[in-house]
């Protein structure tokens, strides 16, 4: 009678997970690692140009480029430190440290690769608008070229945390990233901004007084046509960034514990997004299929049945 109901025990809590009862399940997609990186607002591998006022929030790098290569832009629009491989940085800069800025730079490539090759939970494919109007939860989404805007100002991209301040969202263009003038990513339930990451294989262009949230790792530059807010970061690993009366508000992530048990998906499940409705939900690794896990269920039941009656004929 131990030995069964230990064995009964053991195939609830299998049960329990494979169905996503709430206290078991999977945690959300780890977070990518900015290293160095983190708490710079702006980071390039060739140029800085800014076309003044800009407000930035944050530090400001430039390597290997030599600090000549910064133009327009100076420490009162910086709420941080201006970096450089050398003294020839902006006027009053005090960052004159290679040793940082090549740790960040070298970082930033780490982070870069990390994101390219995570295992998506959606593809888009390409066109116009594909993430505009889509409500996305945790989870990581792939998308190609669209001839005029990944994003229109009519259809803005909702994040949702759902409650949960961990979530991560992870977004892999395999081109360029186009942003309309107007638009707008915004975060809802708790999502954070220092929780999203942008992987760019190209060049990043927002349009006019876009709203723009998440940290962007381009491969090569990132220009702003102007005005535009951005609440995260803009670090360009081989090309420069254009800032042109932008305002770049760089947030570190608030802590906040990790549950070892919370409610949703079990490590064995996999997420995806209905293409419909944009909206993430859960579906059963094994071939989608729903009826295969009733039957794994009934399988179970009949067997505890099946020890039960043999445990009573033996008392």
């Amino acid at each position: 009678m131990i030995i069964l109901a230990r064995f009964s025990v053991a195939l609830l809590v299998v049960v329990a997970i494979m169905f996503g009862v709430p206290g078991l399940s999977s945690a959300a997609t780890p977070t990518v690692n900015l290293g160095a990186a983190e708490g710079f607002a702006v980071l390039s591998g060739q140029a800085v140009t800014n076309v003044p006022n800009s407000v930035i929030t944050g530090n400001v790098g430039l390597s290997p480029a030599a600090g000549t290569n910064y133009a327009g832009l100076t420490t009162s629009e910086v709420s941080g430190t201006i970096y450089a491989v050398d003294t020839t940085g902006p006027a009053g800069a005090a960052g004159n440290n290679p040793s940082l800025v090549n740790m960040a730079k070298n970082d930033l490539t780490t982070a870069y690769l990390d994101a390219a090759g995570r295992i998506t939970t959606f593809t888009f494919v390409a066109g116009d608008n594909q993430l505009g109007g889509q409500t996305l939860t945790d989870g990581v989404y792939a998308f190609g070229h669209a001839s005029t805007a990944n994003i229109t100002a009519a259809s803005p991209l909702t994040l949702d945390a759902q409650g949960n301040p961990n979530a991560v969202f992870i977004f892999q263009a395999s081109s360029d990233l186009v942003t309309a003038s107007n638009s707008i990513v915004r975060l809802v339930n708790g999502a954070q901004a220092c929780r999203v990451f942008w992987q760019v294989t190209s060049s990043v262009t927002f349009g006019t007084r876009s709203t723009f949230v998440g940290n962007v790792l381009a491969l090569t530059s990132i220009t702003d046509d102007g005005y535009s807010t951005i609440t995260g970061s803009l670090l360009a690993r081989n090309g420069q960034v254009a800032l042109n009366h932008t305002t770049i508000n760089c947030l570190t992530c608030e802590a906040t514990p990790t549950p070892t048990l919370t409610s949703g998906l079990s490590p064995s499940l996999t997420r995806t997004v209905m293409p419909s409705t944009g909206i993430h939900t859960g579906i059963s690794a094994f071939g989608n299929s729903a009826s295969l896990n009733i039957a794994i269920l009934l399988a179970g039941i009949f067997t505890v049945a099946i020890l039960f009656g043999v445990a009573r004929r033996k008392g």
